[in-house]
């Protein structure tokens, strides 16, 4: 697991270490000599090869500078330059470290261009370390050596693009024991996701799915399979005012509703035996079915999901917020940022981590935040944010799926929390194995059985 730090947490950890009898200087030299060494990487070698170092007057100027000496030392003819002082255009290189500015920059940073591939040092300068907003014009990596910790801004907005592949250096600072927030890893998921008893049945792992409306039944296809296929062992499926079972998975149980006043029958129904329910997907925003969606999640004691349609009969802001903070069991809800900004009253702020966290406090439930970066925040404080995600799920359908993964993961004994954030891993990487263009929401079921398969084998 991949701790994150934010710059003002960092700073923190800096200062804690050289009160321990710790120095910057030695600090600076570990830094120095791990940007030396992806450089040596990067370049494949360093006979011949020729370095650009752009310095700027703080920690992290004094990083790249210890690079430069490190890697004209063995053999890389190396160019410093000030960074508060670049010409108009730069000289001809086979790399370019730029340690210009670090996670405190404030201003605008517009360097020149440049065709060289680039190692930033920390993070890219004029990304702001928090937020991952580019303040003005930052020359995108190949690459970014980070120190002890993963900082925000290399994981969000524009962060997330300029920093290219990370390397987190150990300089022999404690990361962990200060981080609050941090990115699982394969490992992690793996343990969490424990195997089925050897005297497992069907009803230790049911999911009730609430989802579907008359005519428009794909959304509840795709999370009672995205359910089926994460190890769920029964999933009844529930879609008010229809009664035809076609399209629906031979494998589903398909449970007859009325129109309306359906609500009492869900709550009953769940309560016998269902482990987890997901509600929302596709359900439709008439006056009634919201109506009945929102009393169906106010009165279930049941570890819920909402999702999609069931998001919007939520409520707005303070609404929304009472209604969950009062539930009987614990809530997932799973919002795209319009929806975020929905229940929150207002658009995240840029600190992305923060609104999240902020939300969940106050809604009492775990929040799954949407995008290229899931950030999952429980409502103790606890934040996990996913980074294995890429273009492919940007396509219809695919958090329906989602919220079937996360309801089987809570049903198969995970707690809300966990389930969120392993749900979130295991929908990337079932994606990550689809077709790089042409990947639809139906393709990701099919995909999951061999993401949990090969989880399975890291655990014995």
């Amino acid at each position: 697991m991949k701790s994150v730090l934010t710059p003002h947490e960092m700073r923190e950890v800096d200062t804690a270490f050289v009160e321990r009898g710790g120095s910057v200087s030695t600090l600076i030299e570990r830094a120095g000599w791990a940007v030396a060494r992806e450089a040596r990487r990067i370049m494949g070698g360093t006979y011949g090869r020729r370095v650009i170092v752009v310095a700027g007057k703080g920690n992290n100027g004094a990083d790249g500078r210890v690079a430069a000496r490190l890697l004209q030392r063995a053999g890389v003819q190396v160019t410093t330059l000030a960074a508060e002082a670049l010409p108009d255009e730069l000289p001809s290189t086979d790399l370019l470290i730029d340690a210009a500015y670090g996670t405190g920059f404030r201003g605008h940073w517009a360097p020149p261009r440049t065709g060289a591939p680039v190692l930033a040092v920390d993070i890219p300068s004029g990304i702001d370390g928090l937020t991952g907003c580019a303040h003005g014009e930052p020359w995108p990596a190949v690459a970014t050596v980070t120190f002890a910790a993963l900082k925000p801004g290399l994981l969000l907005a524009d962060g997330a693009r300029a920093a290219g592949r990370i390397v987190i250096a150990d300089i022999g600072l404690d990361a962990t024991s200060a981080a609050e927030v941090f990115v699982p890893e394969a490992d992690d998921i793996a343990q969490w996701i424990e195997p089925r008893a050897n005297d497992a049945h069907k009803w230790r792992a049911g999911v009730f799915v609430l989802a579907g409306s008359p005519g428009m039944l794909g959304a509840a296809q795709l999370a009672s399979l995205g359910a089926l296929r994460t190890g769920a062992g029964i999933v009844h499926l529930a879609v008010p005012g229809t009664t035809s079972d076609r399209g629906v998975p031979t494998e589903v149980v398909r449970c007859s509703l009325p129109l309306l006043g359906w609500a009492p029958d869900i709550e009953t129904a769940v309560a016998e035996r269902f482990r987890a329910v997901v509600v929302g997907p596709g359900l439709g925003r008439e006056v009634s079915t919201v109506r009945e969606t929102a009393t169906v999640v106010n009165n279930t004691a049941v570890p819920t999901v909402v999702d999609g349609d069931g998001l919007w009969a939520l409520g707005e802001g303070e609404q929304a917020i009472r209604l969950l903070s009062s539930r009987p069991a614990p809530t997932v809800v799973t919002p795209h940022d319009g929806e975020f900004t929905r229940l929150n009253g207002g658009l995240p702020s840029p600190d992305r981590i923060e609104s999240v966290r902020s939300w969940a406090a106050r809604a009492r439930a775990v929040c799954l935040l949407k995008g290229p970066r899931t950030i999952v925040a429980a409502p103790d404080g606890r934040v996990f944010v996913t980074d294995n995600a890429d273009e492919r799920l940007a396509t219809a359908g695919s958090g329906d799926v989602l919220a079937g993964i996360v309801g089987a993961l809570i049903a198969r004994g995970l707690d809300p929390f966990r389930a969120a954030t392993a749900g979130a891993w295991v929908h990337a990487a079932a994606a990550n194995r689809g077709a790089p263009v042409g990947l639809v929401a139906g393709d990701i079921p099919t995909l999951l059985p061999a993401v949990l398969g090969d989880l399975d084998g890291m655990r014995r």
